[in-house]
């Protein structure tokens, strides 16, 4: 891939409309996003990391409406819960709602779901207009990738285009939670 498929944030989201798999920043690294009603997007994401379809993939949004379809109904204190770390960099298990397709699922029984804060990831969601998988860039069991130019390197002819933009601060992904429990995964 060279450096002209580097896309600002209203094209980035027209190639994840049309079904393209495109790199993007996130809290802590770039991310490798879809559409995540599109099988296709998602099986070729999993191909290239070389990640199992039943570890499930993570679907971020920038505002609550992008989160809430995927969600079925929580009790006060799961939304609670979410209330007090969202947006930020904490994903929740909620159980799924009906539109969750098996492929982002996985072998489990609930959904992992982020609001996200980060400007670029947000500003993605939006212009999409609605979640996006969130899996870091990498191939399965390689430290994640911090950079568009690394990106680019290691993964630039399994994509369809980078998000011009930078990462966050964060060192670390982000915490996933159970929603109804609060327990704690990573």
């Amino acid at each position: 891939m060279t450096e002209d498929r580097r896309l600002p944030i209203e094209e980035a989201a027209q190639l994840v409309g049309r079904g393209g798999v495109l790199a993007y920043p996130t809290e802590s690294c770039f991310g490798l996003g879809c559409d995540p009603t599109n099988r296709a997007a998602v099986e070729r994401i999993l191909a290239l990391k070389g990640r199992s379809a039943g570890r499930g993939l993570i679907l971020i949004g920038g505002a609550w409406q992008d989160l809430a379809p995927y969600m079925a109904p929580l009790p006060d204190a799961a939304y609670r819960r979410l209330e007090v770390a969202w947006p930020g960099p904490v994903t929740f298990l909620v159980p799924p709602s009906e539109a969750v397709p098996d492929w982002v699922r996985g072998h489990h029984a609930k959904v992992a779901l982020r609001w996200t804060a980060h400007p670029h990831a947000a500003r993605l969601c939006r212009a999409f207009g609605g979640a996006v998988v969130s899996t870091s860039a990498n191939r399965e069991g390689e430290p994640a990738l911090r950079t568009a130019e690394s990106v680019l390197a290691e993964l630039g002819d399994g994509i369809d285009g980078c998000m011009i933009g930078r990462i966050g601060m964060r060192v670390r992904p982000s915490a996933i939670l159970d929603a109804l429990s609060g327990e704690r995964f990573r």
